[in-house]
């Protein structure tokens, strides 16, 4: 997988660095490929956050999201890629990542990673 998929995400600076508060980012259109049967996978991405100095703007997330949709990866992989790509590049206080995907086979599949960062410089005790 290519490395340089996080160039897309820009930022924008918080403009309430000492308090608090939460995002919540929901990509309803998120495809991307098995990587065994070459089939294209459907899912819904939620992105729960609490930023630090910088805040991620959408339409470059929805860019960076779309370089998915030709890569043939593992669910538990897209997931965990996405929130590390994320957090180098937001570097939020704290985020999680559920990832549902739609049936494939009768099964369904929902994929959660997190992190939770030390207190930064910038944010309230």
């Amino acid at each position: 997988m290519p490395d340089d998929f996080r160039k897309a995400l820009e930022t924008f600076p918080n403009q309430y660095p000492k308090r608090d508060y939460t995002i919540e980012i929901v990509c309803p259109e998120f495809t991307s490929v098995c990587p065994k049967t070459g089939q294209p996978d459907f899912g819904t991405l939620t992105i729960t956050y609490t930023p630090d100095a910088k805040c991620v703007e959408l339409k470059s997330l929805k860019l960076y999201l779309q370089q998915f949709r030709n890569e043939g990866i593992y669910y538990e992989t897209a997931t965990n890629r996405i929130l590390d790509d994320l957090v180098a590049v937001i570097q939020p206080r704290r985020m999680k990542l559920v990832a549902a995907f739609t049936p494939r086979g009768g099964i369904t599949t929902s994929v959660t990673t997190e992190l939770v960062a030390e207190r930064s410089k910038g944010g309230t005790p």
